[in-house]
């Protein structure tokens, strides 16, 4: 399998060091890419909609494409972010700000919808679960139909300081996640993504959209004529 991870920072910390524990253990000959943020994507989001018309016109886009090219190939990907201020880390709000386009909303990537995603948060002493919902609500809205959260209070600034008892704990929750993504079955969209997916289909028959563009590209792929993105 081809796993991606994404890491809301450039260093190897709690989130890192959990993250990357997940992914060796998934069982298999695995291909494993990372990515870190900012040193690989280092820009925010300008708001000047060129994306919309063409994906291709955002000034950042030979960089963010390596990124979501990694994605679109991969079966699972794996986000860790340290919990900021209660909430995701900036470099990771920045990665989704800059790939809007690709939520149901605008133009979802057909390969999103059999995706299997794994979300990793620490904090060092208050709940990460509003930093893992940030990413999660991301990964909804681009379709991505199974998702995995783990998130704890490591109480440490750093993996070096984290108590022995936590590491047990992490180990055994890692390789419980792991053991569930080694299993190969497909992801099933759920009713909430197809009810999703269906009002969006209609905003774009009805053209209350952003852009004739993405009508065209919703009629490309069939999705307006009864075709699905999971079919």
């Amino acid at each position: 399998m081809k796993i991606v991870l994404i890491h809301g920072q450039n260093h190897k910390g709690s989130t890192y060091h959990i993250g990357r524990s997940i992914a060796d253990k998934i069982e298999g000959k695995n291909e494993i890419t990372e990515f870190f943020l900012p040193r690989d994507l280092e820009h925010f989001c300008l708001g000047c909609y060129k994306c919309i018309e063409d994906v291709a016109a955002c000034p950042f886009y030979s960089e963010k494409k390596v990124i979501i090219d990694a994605m679109d190939a991969a079966d699972i990907l794996i986000f860790t972010t340290p919990t900021y201020c209660m909430h995701v880390s900036a470099p990771l709000k920045a990665f989704f700000d800059l790939t809007f386009d690709m939520w149901m909303a605008h133009r979802p990537k057909k390969s999103m919808f059999s995706k299997k995603a794994v979300i990793v948060s620490t904090s060092a002493g208050a709940s990460p679960k509003s930093a893992m919902k940030d990413v999660q609500d991301a990964l909804f809205y681009m379709g991505v139909p199974e998702i995995i959260k783990y998130g704890l209070a490591v109480q440490a600034m750093n993996w070096d300081g984290v108590s022995a008892e936590k590491k047990a704990v992490i180990d055994r929750k890692t390789s419980a996640v792991a053991k569930k993504l080694s299993s190969g079955k497909k992801p099933s969209v759920g009713i909430k993504t197809r009810f999703m997916f269906g009002i969006m289909g209609m905003l774009q028959k009805k053209g209350w959209n952003s852009s004739p563009v993405e009508t065209e590209y919703w009629k490309g792929n069939g999705w307006l004529d009864g075709k699905k993105p999971w079919k």
